[in-house]
């Protein structure tokens, strides 16, 4: 499974980087918002970070805009991936780049038919929200399960991007339904190696290292 950090935080992409496990970059408008400076200055410099795919949303709302910002977002580096949102006007927009050659995630997707609609559109990437799906009594890793299997079913080249993950063993769970990427936010990340038995086993470790020590 890939490891996409789900962030517009230089510090926070930096940081993943040099852990020598991320494969790519999500980020949203929400994101971008929290960070300071221009938008597309930011992406100039993630991709400076990244080699793999970095994920740039558009924010119009028809096909034809979704179209026109998509080329201008192309032109910041040749691993930018053009995010559009699942809607009627998004999945035109997402055949038209498909037909360009241009990769593509397909954003905010609650359920299998969405996800199906957009492989059939050309989808590289289509990203399920889990989180915000089990925020309303939903569940999230279901429908990664489902959309997996109707992938497989009938041989779709899209990429199941698992999305909005709250918790460390949701990635877990993702990984064993067999979904290609999980993008993760910084918290989560840095909690992927966490375990309370490791910290006792490196604390008796360490305690022991001393004993030995005092011993010369």
């Amino acid at each position: 499974m890939k490891f996409f950090i789900d962030t517009a935080s230089l510090t926070e992409i930096q940081e993943a980087a040099d852990l020598g496990l991320l494969d790519g970059v999500t980020t949203n408008p929400s994101l971008l918002a929290k960070e300071t400076g221009d938008s597309m200055e930011i992406f100039r410099e993630i991709c400076k970070i990244v080699d793999g795919p970095v994920s740039a949303e558009v924010t119009a709302l028809d096909h034809e805009g979704m179209v026109r910002e998509a080329e201008i977002l192309r032109k910041i580096a040749d691993n930018i991936v053009i995010k559009i949102p699942m809607t009627l006007e998004g999945l035109k927009a997402l055949k038209t780049l498909s037909r360009e050659g241009v990769e593509t995630n397909c954003t905010l997707i609650f359920n299998a038919t969405q996800a199906l609609m957009a492989a059939k559109a050309g989808a590289t990437y289509a990203s399920p929200f889990v989180g915000r799906l089990d925020d309303i009594s939903g569940n999230g890793m279901y429908l990664i399960e489902q959309i997996c299997t109707i992938y497989r079913n009938y041989g779709l080249d899209t990429q199941v991007l698992v999305a909005s993950i709250r918790l460390p063993e949701q990635v877990t769970q993702a990984a064993m339904i067999g979904a290609h990427v999980s993008t993760i936010p910084p918290k989560v990340m840095r909690q992927l190696a966490s375990h309370p038995l490791t910290d006792i086993g490196l604390a008796t470790f360490m305690a022991d290292v001393e004993k030995m020590k005092n011993r010369t």
